[in-house]
């Protein structure tokens, strides 16, 4: 049996279930690919990994049904050489300030330069 779309609303068709299944599905990487965008282009990074956590936190605070709230990005660039760590952490929030002021609740950042990277 299909499920109705709000309570109290005609159920949906087939054909719209398929359709919000594919929309769900488009939407639920949004916002990562734009994390991954707005990195690449600012950082150039050498290695980029941006990892979606959002399901450790199913439950708490902040968290959203369909996730994207908390990150975990691990980039080496060579724009991090000479920086401190804050600075580092700084340049990167500044890059994804409008995903913290909105979706993202959570992002936790390793960043290295491609020396410091090569020595662990």
């Amino acid at each position: 049996m299909l499920q109705a779309s709000v309570k109290g609303k005609l159920p949906l068709s087939r054909a719209e279930e398929v359709e919000k299944v594919k929309m769900n599905v488009l939407a639920k990487a949004v916002v990562s690919a734009r994390i991954t965008e707005k990195l690449t282009q600012g950082l150039s990074p050498v290695s980029l990994k941006v990892i979606d956590e959002s399901h450790h936190h199913a439950g708490h605070g902040h968290h959203h049904p369909e996730g994207e709230t908390h990150f975990r990005v691990e980039v080496i660039s060579e724009k991090f050489d000479g920086k401190s760590r804050i600075d580092r952490h700084r340049l990167i929030n500044g890059l994804l300030a409008e995903e913290l002021a909105h979706r993202v609740h959570a992002l936790a950042i390793s960043a290295w330069t491609p020396k410091e990277k090569s020595s662990l």
